[in-house]
């Protein structure tokens, strides 16, 4: 089988590469110290397991998990108990090894990971993303003018109160009317909702710093629950 491990700990990674060594099962190909870098490489490579710490800065073992398509099994590897039931949630889950681990109890893992290791069914689409739309703009209404604008340029929508702002590449257009309603109308290929406050074009980010993302001139905050998704649909290399 083979796996890779994701832990910010150089010493845990050590401890869990060392249990993979002597298991003829198990076969490391790639070691991480944070998801993010991990995630660059399952863009292009494919793996059999993932040994999971949970928490790490800026993309949690958590939120990475739920940044997957299609995630080959999981082994969380962490001193905290307080997310076992959580983990158990995910069908692709098969262990939840406490720090420290011994390796009487990573042999237990192993024995659960055999049974585990099973054909992906095929043709399950659940997690695929959405076709392009067929249409490419839609119309506001402002001042009784209806007023055309491309999704393309289109950059971000802001709820302000009874009212939304929507930026585009040349202007700003203030529209009664909420997030939730001009949700309903965008393509979700393009658009989607980093905070309870901000829908953006995510094709128009520059740079993605700490909890917040950068379009043009402006700083967008992601929320906690919104930052999984916005790493699914992002093209890392």
């Amino acid at each position: 089988m083979r796996c890779i491990i994701i832990d910010d700990e150089v010493s845990a990674r050590a401890i869990v590469n060392e249990l993979c060594e002597v298991t003829p099962e198990l076969e490391v190909v790639a070691q991480f110290p944070n998801a993010v870098e991990a995630l660059k490489f399952l863009n292009q490579h494919t793996v059999d397991v993932i040994f999971l710490d949970i928490h790490m800065p800026f993309l949690t073992g958590v939120d990475f998990i739920q940044t997957l398509k299609n995630p080959p099994r999981v082994v969380f590897t962490t001193s905290d108990t307080d997310f076992a039931i959580e983990a158990y949630a995910y069908e692709f889950i098969v262990d939840y090894l406490v720090k420290p681990i011994t390796r009487d109890r990573f042999l237990k893992t192993i024995a659960k990971l055999k049974n585990a290791m099973q054909p992906v069914l095929a043709g399950d689409t659940s997690l695929e993303m959405p076709e392009l739309p067929t249409e490419d703009h839609l119309y506001i209404n402002i001042d009784r003018r209806l007023i055309k604008l491309k999704y393309q340029d289109i950059l971000l929508i802001e709820a302000k109160g009874d009212y939304i702002e929507i930026k585009t590449v040349d202007t700003m257009h203030r529209v009664h009317s909420t997030l939730k309603k001009i949700k309903e109308k965008l393509p979700e290929s393009l658009f989607m909702q980093i905070h309870r406050s901000y829908i953006i074009n995510y094709t128009k980010i520059i740079d993605i710093q700490d909890n917040s993302v950068l379009i043009e001139r402006n700083v967008i905050p992601i929320s906690r629950s919104n930052r999984p998704s916005l790493m699914q649909r992002l093209n890392l290399l």
